[in-house]
């Protein structure tokens, strides 16, 4: 097995691992959109020091490991503006489905969510698709 897919594996396990603590802890669903929406609105205040406890290992965890040990090659273009709409559109979308891949897919799908199922398949269809046009029809990846 390549160190690529071993990575993978511990990171969805870490990810796993933190939705199943985070809902038994809090008895709330992990999703990362969702966190980051109540900070910045103002409607999850209430719990702000737990938000952002949890927002930092998001970023800080990655960022520690990175540091650690070599990079994989991610492929990523070095267009930024391609990037930032990328990052516009995951924002959108995240907002239109009412959750992101960690509240849906991560959260719902292991709790046999209907809606989280739906969303998924969605994402993950809309996801191929946009890959599929931008690299080989756009060229723009």
């Amino acid at each position: 097995m390549q160190p690529d897919w071993i990575t993978g594996l511990i990171g969805g396990l870490m990810i796993g691992s933190a939705a199943a603590l985070f809902l038994l802890v809090n008895g709330r669903i992990m999703g990362a959109s969702g966190l980051i929406g109540g900070v910045v609105d103002g409607s999850g205040w209430s719990n702000l020091v737990e938000r952002l406890a949890f927002l930092a290992g998001l970023v800080g965890v990655p960022a520690l490991i990175a540091l650690a040990t070599t990079r994989p090659d991610t492929h990523l273009t070095g267009n930024l503006l391609i990037v930032a709409i990328a990052g516009l559109a995951v924002g959108i979308g995240t907002r239109m489905a009412n959750g992101c891949t960690s509240g849906h897919g991560v959260c719902g799908i292991s709790r046999l969510s209907p809606r989280g199922i739906v969303a998924t398949l969605v994402y993950l269809g809309v996801g191929a698709a946009t890959m599929l046009i931008a690299r080989h029809v756009m060229g723009v990846i």
